[in-house]
C-alpha cells in the first residue's frame, strides 16, 4: 500500500510541532521556530496563553459537547457577546471558517426566499483570487481554477468580477442578483486590503438593490487589522459577516453572524451542525474575547503593526531586486516580492527558522500572534535580515 495514513492533500514539510512556548513552535528533535505565521492567523494568543488553555481545561472537567437539541447557556452568553460588540443581532456557531461562510451563503440566498422576497434572486457576486474555504460551496464562490480541477461540475449560482473594482461590480447587478461575497482583506490572495470607495460603494449598491452585503472575515477578523472586525476600519455596516481563525484561539470554531433583517429565511430547520456551538468552543471564545476584545489590546495591535510596518518599509529598501512593497492592516500584513515568495518562504524555514506564509500575488504573509513583544520583532527581523542576505533566487 503507497498511499500515507494521512490522506496526502497537504504537502507537508519537514517541520513537526510537538510544543508551542508564547510565539515560537517546538520541533520534536528541539529545533524552536519563531512563529509569524500563527496557524495562518489562527493562533491569535499564541502558543501558551493562560486564560486559554485554562478556559478549555475548566470546560472540558465539566462539559464538552451536548446537542444542539437543548439550551445552550455557553451559547446564549457568547452569542450576546458577539451582538453586543458588532453590528449583528443573531449568531449561528460553526466548526470553521469553511462551514461559517457556507452558512453566509445560504444566509444570503435565504433572505430573498422569504415570503415577500424575490425569489428569482438566487446569484451571489464574488471577487477574483478569493479564498472562501474548501467545500463544494466554497471552491464554486472562488475563481481559481486551481481549486476546481476534480471536483467538477461546480454549484451554480456564482458571478465573478475583479476585486476591488466597483464599476464592474455595479454591471454585474442583474435581476437574479441576490448579493456580495467579499473579504475585506484578500488573504490568500496576497494580503490585498479592498479600497474604502469598493467597500462603501458595495454597501450602497446592496442598499440601491435591496441585496445582501455578505463579507468574509475568517482570516482578517477578530482584531488582526487592530479593529475588532476589518469592516468598522470602512465605515460600513454589513448584513452578514463569516468569523472563525482567530476567534478559537487555536480550538475549531467559527460563526456567522447577521442582522435580524438578513436572517429573516433561517428559521427552524433551514440549517444545523452537530458541533456547532459546542461548550468547549464557547469557552474558547469567550477567552478570546476577554483577551482582545478591548481598547487597550487592539489599541496595541495598531501600534505593533505600523512599527513592523514601518521596518519593514526601511528594509526592503536593502533589497529592491527582492522586495517590491508592503500592504496590509495591523498585524495582517504581506511583502510583496518581485520573485514568487513560496521559495523564500521555505529558505526562511529550513535556513533560519522562522515561520511565515506564502500568498498569491508574489507576496510573504507576516501573520504574528497578536501577543508579540520587542522581541519576538526584533527577533523577526534578524532572522529575515539573514534570510535575505544568503537567499538565492532559483533559476528560471
Amino acid at each position: 500500500m503507497s498511499i500515507t495514513p494521512l490522506m496526502p492533500v497537504y504537502p507537508r514539510c519537514d517541520v513537526r510541532p510537538v510544543r508551542g512556548e508564547h510565539c515560537h513552535l517546538i520541533d520534536e528533535d528541539g529545533t524552536r521556530y519563531l512563529d509569524f505565521a500563527s496557524g495562518i492567523a489562527v493562533n491569535l494568543l499564541g502558543h501558551s496563553h493562560e486564560g486559554l488553555i485554562g478556559a478549555i481545561q475548566r470546560q472540558a472537567a465539566e462539559l464538552m459537547h451536548v446537542s444542539n437539541l437543548y439550551g445552550s447557556p455557553q451559547g446564549e452568553a457568547l452569542a450576546q457577546r458577539l451582538v453586543d460588540l458588532t453590528f449583528a443581532d443573531t449568531v449561528f456557531f460553526t466548526n470553521s471558517g469553511a462551514e461559517a461562510v457556507e452558512t453566509a451563503i445560504k444566509t444570503v440566498r435565504a433572505y430573498h426566499q422569504h415570503d415577500d422576497g424575490d425569489a428569482n434572486r438566487t446569484e451571489i457576486i464574488t471577487f477574483a483570487n478569493a479564498f472562501h474555504g474548501r467545500t463544494m460551496a466554497t471552491i464554486s464562490a472562488s475563481n481559481q481554477e486551481k481549486m476546481h480541477k476534480g471536483f467538477q461540475p461546480l454549484l451554480g449560482g456564482f458571478r465573478y468580477v475583479e476585486f476591488d473594482d466597483l464599476e464592474a461590480a455595479k454591471a454585474a447587478v442583474g435581476p437574479q442578483t441576490a448579493g456580495f461575497l467579499v473579504e475585506p482583506i484578500q488573504g490568500e490572495g496576497g494580503i490585498r486590503p479592498a479600497s474604502m470607495e469598493f467597500m462603501q460603494g458595495l454597501r450602497a449598491l446592496a442598499d440601491e438593490h435591496d441585496l445582501m452585503l455578505a463579507l468574509d472575515e475568517v482570516q482578517c477578523g477578530v482584531a488582526r487589522t487592530g479593529t475588532l472586525y476589518a469592516y468598522e476600519q470602512y465605515g460600513i455596516t454589513p448584513d452578514v459577516v463569516a468569523t472563525a481563525k482567530g476567534i478559537g484561539g487555536g480550538f475549531p470554531f467559527g460563526a456567522c453572524m447577521a442582522t435580524e433583517k438578513a436572517a429573516r429565511g433561517m428559521g427552524f430547520g433551514t440549517h444545523g451542525s452537530t458541533y456547532g456551538g459546542n461548550p468547549l468552543a464557547m469557552a474558547a471564545g469567550m477567552a478570546v474575547l476577554d483577551a482582545v476584545a478591548n481598547d487597550e489590546f487592539l489599541s496595541e495591535v495598531r501600534t505593533k503593526g505600523k512599527k513592523i510596518r514601518s521596518r519593514l518599509e526601511q528594509f526592503i529598501g536593502n533589497y529592491p531586486d527582492l522586495f517590491d512593497y508592503v500592504r496590509g492592516m495591523g498585524l495582517m500584513l504581506g511583502l510583496r516580492m518581485k520573485v514568487e515568495s513560496r521559495p523564500f518562504m521555505v529558505h526562511l524555514r529550513d535556513s533560519h527558522d522562522l515561520l511565515t506564509v506564502a500568498a498569491g500575488d508574489q507576496t510573504l504573509r507576516v501573520l504574528p500572534p497578536l501577543v508579540i513583544g520587542d522581541a519576538e520583532i526584533d527577533e523577526f527581523f534578524e532572522k529575515l535580515s539573514a534570510g535575505a542576505a544568503d537567499f538565492v533566487v532559483p533559476a528560471g
